[in-house]
């Protein structure tokens, strides 16, 4: 039965005689399809696009079915499996548009960037003798000039702060890793934190690589954050799952019109089997989350804490057409180990489907847990008895609103207008140096640095001249969350994302409650999870 746990593999290879084979009418689709196609052809007013009229009716017919599965071109393809492939084909810079200008943030460690000399802070001007400012610069531009095949080369003119002329610089691209782990450190001298964004190719490695670390610091309970993690392989879902729980317990099962059932149970080689896990969903969890999240609630391994997440609960396999183009077509639903389907409805059309998030926060289910209604039918039992929830995502253990308090308007708009990032970016213009000499690494930063009044003054007056008008309310609502925010943004420019958790997460109520959760005699006792 271990063997099921490449049932991934199996569904992937399903017989296409197994899908099509099913006994149909052709005079009531293909052949009428078809025939609609030669009447436009023959006697349409006007000459027509065949291949996009064909791509028109693949999108609409698709669209009739779930919300998921979708009709993609060769390029779209390409660019929607680039993240989950772990690597693409650049130059390796972390950059932002500020004012019509392309600002480096970081470039990647051993990265052909960093390799010729880029650095944090400068400003792209000019790729291969064209100017690289003004209005027609968006990411859309920057990928295109900037991505390329590996071993091919791009010039750049760089601006940087104390030059007096601009620094040129030949950089030959190379491979570049795409992390799906975005931090990782101890929380406390037991506790260790691990973020991860997506479920891709490299993502196991990754997870071991921090698991090892998080050991050898001392670690014995964990902190898995899956918050806002759209998903990603099925495969990767199910070896993370396999991580926490005990060979031969279920991890997930599928099963569609088309597609048999099959199952993929956990192995021996569990990493993580023995000690508190607490895992960190809310409404962006989604697909592959909400496999790993309820398998270990399922099986009392874990305590979910957070809010109620996406509720993808269908698998999609893409079929290649002629052209280059796929359909990545739904073949079955997944089901968790006490039986779950967590598929939310999606019988009143793909529109209201994506808004669904919308209308919870306008029905107080973000802010209030008794928004939350869930019939009788979808009521499922744990090995300890505990009740778990089908249909519409996985319901944390512990419901942690939404933090309504510290938004104001005033925030929202420095939010919206990127202000924050883009202050933080001028700041460091004038500062780098000298921040790096003083706070030698992020402990050193996490315990001594503080954004004072007069560094607000000064950014409150920026946002102003930015549109932001200053707000007394608002700021009186906001400070606090906007100073950590600031310092975590300036902590991620001069580092890295593992530096910006570790600031912002100390003023976030879910992961605090993790830590308290953990440290508590009684909170996994009470909730008869195993440890």
């Amino acid at each position: 039965m271990k063997k099921t746990v490449l049932f991934f593999t199996v569904l992937v290879c399903i017989s296409v005689v197994n899908l099509f084979g099913q006994k149909h009418d052709p005079n009531k689709s293909d052949q009428k399809f078809s025939s609609a196609l030669q009447i436009i052809r023959l006697a349409y007013v006007d000459t027509v696009n065949e291949e996009k009229l064909t791509e028109s009716a693949i999108t609409a017919m698709l669209k009739d079915l779930d919300p998921h599965s979708v009709y993609m071109s060769k390029d779209e393809i390409a660019k929607a499996n680039e993240p989950l492939q772990g690597n693409f084909d650049g130059i390796g810079v972390q950059f932002n548009i500020i004012k019509d200008t392309i600002v480096v943030i970081n470039p990647v460690p051993d990265g052909p960037s960093e390799k010729v000399g880029i650095m944090a802070g400068d400003k792209i001007v000019k790729i291969d003798g064209e100017d690289a400012v003004g209005i027609k610069i968006n990411t859309d531009y920057v990928v295109k000039h900037l991505k390329g095949p590996k071993g091919s080369s791009v010039k750049v003119s760089i601006y940087r702060r104390g030059k007096s002329e601009l620094l040129a610089y030949t950089i030959v691209r190379d491979k570049i890793p795409i992390n799906s782990v975005d931090a990782v450190y101890m929380v406390t001298d037991n506790i260790g934190y691990i973020k991860l964004n997506k479920f891709a190719a490299n993502t196991m490695e990754e997870f071991h690589e921090a698991m090892t670390k998080l050991k050898k610091s001392g670690m014995t309970n964990l902190i898995l954050d899956l918050r806002d993690n759209s998903g990603g392989y099925l495969n990767t879902a199910i070896d993370l799952a396999d991580e926490f729980l005990p060979d031969g317990e279920m991890i997930v099962y599928t099963q569609g019109h088309s597609s048999p059932k099959q199952i993929s149970l956990a192995t021996n080689k569990g990493e993580f089997e023995k000690g508190k896990l607490v895992v960190l969903i809310n409404e962006g969890s989604a697909s592959a989350s909400e496999i790993v999240s309820g398998a270990v609630q399922d099986w009392d391994r874990a305590l979910v804490i957070g809010r109620r997440s996406f509720g993808k609960g269908l698998v999609q396999r893409p079929y290649d057409l002629p052209d280059g183009s796929v359909i990545r077509l739904t073949t079955a639903h997944y089901y968790t180990p006490t039986g779950r389907c967590v598929q939310k409805p999606y019988n009143e059309g793909t529109d209201k489907y994506f808004k669904e998030l919308t209308t919870r926060y306008k029905h107080g289910e973000l802010v209030n847990q008794d928004s939350i209604k869930f019939p009788d039918s979808l009521k499922y039992y744990t090995p300890h008895k505990r009740l778990v929830y089908g249909g519409g995502g996985i319901m944390p253990d512990i419901f942690m609103p939404l933090d309504t308090t510290r938004i104001s308007d005033y925030y929202s708009d420095l939010l919206r207008k990127n202000i924050i990032n883009q202050y933080v970016l001028l700041y460091l213009e004038t500062n780098r140096i000298q921040l790096k000499e003083k706070y030698t690494d992020v402990e050193v930063f996490l315990k001594s640095y503080t954004v004072d009044d007069d560094f607000m003054k000064k950014f409150i007056d920026y946002a102003e001249k930015e549109g932001v008008k200053k707000d007394e309310k608002g700021l009186e609502t906001s400070e606090k969350y906007i100073r950590n925010f600031i310092k975590a943004w300036i902590a991620r420019n001069l580092w890295d994302y593992n530096a910006y958790f570790r600031i912002s997460n100390q003023e976030d109520d879910v992961f605090q409650e993790a830590i308290h959760s953990i440290q508590s005699k009684d909170m996994f006792r009470v909730n008869k999870i195993t440890y």
